[in-house]
């Protein structure tokens, strides 16, 4: 006699499996914000939810590169085949896009410093004619 029972396939916890595929894949939570128009702590609440949204799952397994049902299955023996079979460059991964040019910040320092030299040097002028 046999009987067809089936064991209950685990709940699955889609913030969790984010969180995981976001750490293995280095990725800061701020990227997936930044991506997304979300703050920082957003991105923390949707890790704690158990079940999300197919719309905002999409959008978050685009911004980690790997596909939404991955998100959505994703067990432990799971985690490294997908990692695997979804980056062939590990520093592709985590392609942080700067959203200003560094060089610009550094100019824009160096002139403050200019000009706050240049303010130090005119009133040491201003107090070297008051003493004559």
């Amino acid at each position: 006699m046999e009987t067809n029972t089936t064991a209950p396939s685990p709940k699955v916890h889609h913030g969790r499996n984010i969180k995981r595929l976001r750490e293995m894949l280095g990725v800061k939570q701020e990227h997936i914000a930044n991506e997304l128009n979300m703050t920082q702590q957003a991105i923390s609440k949707l890790e704690q939810k158990e079940e999300i949204e197919d719309e905002v799952l999409d959008k978050v397994a685009k911004v980690l590169n790997v596909p939404a049902d991955a998100i959505k299955n994703l067990s432990d023996e799971a985690t490294f085949n997908i990692i695997a079979n979804s980056y062939h460059d590990q520093s592709s991964a985590v392609n942080y896009q700067c959203k200003f040019n560094p060089i610009d910040k550094v100019v824009e320092l160096y002139e403050r410093l200019l000009a706050a030299e240049k303010d130090k040097v005119a009133m040491l002028e201003k107090l070297l004619e008051g003493k004559k």
